[in-house]
């Protein structure tokens, strides 16, 4: 039987910061690669999602490649483009990690939903996600295409199947939600220091 897809990411979380608290790029980058399986199994509903992750790794993973002993803690990649002033351009490593970690944001507390509230359908769950994460972020264009594939979530019951039947999975989920959460507040935390974390897609 597969194990259930969260303890790889259970695993993951446990290296991204070094001894000293920092947060390194690459284990991060790995963390947030692990998680797209998880995507996979909403089908249609989370391909956006999935995209939108899988170019923000791309383009952090490509930068921190480019010199990983410069790169090797990942707010450096921030400030190598703040102190050259491109951090607020839609191609910047800042703008990536931004969404990627307002994504996880949103995964996060999709997560949770399936734990706190049993009795909710799919497209409840989801749709009380987004407008408690990305939706502020998003443009009309944006949060229209996010509604129209919400739609395609699959049945919850069938969702919670495909995620594996090793081990306790809603123990699991929530122990991912309970220690992943405070990497992402640490993250917007840096990000809102150098004026960076209230970025708006176009």
């Amino acid at each position: 039987m597969a194990e259930n897809v969260f303890i790889p990411c259970l695993e993951g979380i446990q290296h991204v910061k070094c001894e000293q608290g920092d947060m390194l790029t690459k284990p991060f980058l790995d963390l947030s690669k692990l998680i797209l399986p998880i995507l996979d199994k909403f089908g249609a509903a989370m391909m956006v999602v999935k995209s939108d992750i899988s170019g923000n790794i791309a383009r952090l993973e490509s930068k921190y490649d480019s010199n990983p002993s410069r790169f090797k803690y990942l707010y450096s990649l921030v400030q190598d483009e703040v102190e050259i002033k491109t951090a607020k351009s839609s191609s910047s490593c800042t703008n990536g990690l931004l969404w990627l970690t307002r994504a996880m944001d949103f995964l996060v507390q999709l997560f949770h939903n399936l734990v706190d509230h049993q009795d909710w359908s799919m497209s409840q769950v989801c749709n009380d996600s987004y407008s408690k994460t990305l939706k502020k972020w998003h443009g009309w264009l944006a949060s229209s295409s996010f509604m129209v594939a919400i739609k395609l979530a699959p049945d919850r019951k069938k969702f919670m199947e495909v995620l594996g039947h090793e081990g306790d999975i809603q123990g699991d989920m929530l122990k991912f939600c309970t220690n992943f959460s405070p990497i992402l507040a640490q993250i917007h935390k840096f990000l809102a220091s150098v004026g960076l974390d209230n970025m708006k897609a176009s």
